[in-house]
């Protein structure tokens, strides 16, 4: 009877490996898949940044370029003015302005 119980044991025994190195198998692909999570967030995260940088130098890059045609277009406007009003003291008439422009003169915008 005791021959009975050892091979009962031999494979209570072996079932219990089994059982546990596909828990351990389980377990060590779990850790490796939180392991590699914030690895896959700190990339996400690092693009992003680059991102949001790229675009406040692409910003500031437009708001210089928006700033110097605006002070192109003011330099124009005034030159203009100053070409009609020659025109006119010397008793002759202006061709008028296109409907945009009188608009930019009348609105500054």
């Amino acid at each position: 009877m005791s021959g009975v119980w050892g091979i009962v044991g031999a494979v209570i025994s072996v079932i219990g490996t089994i059982t546990m190195g596909v828990l351990t198998y389980r377990g060590t692909r779990a850790a490796a898949r939180i392991n590699a999570a914030p690895t896959e967030k700190q990339v996400d995260l690092s693009v992003l940044l680059s991102s949001v940088e790229r675009l406040k130098e692409e910003c500031t890059q437009l708001r210089e370029e928006q700033t110097r045609t605006r002070g192109i277009l003011w330099s124009i406007s005034r030159w203009a003015l100053r070409l009609r009003d020659q025109v006119t003291t010397q008793g002759g008439i202006p061709e008028p302005p296109p409907q945009d422009v009188e608009d930019y003169y009348r609105t500054g915008v």
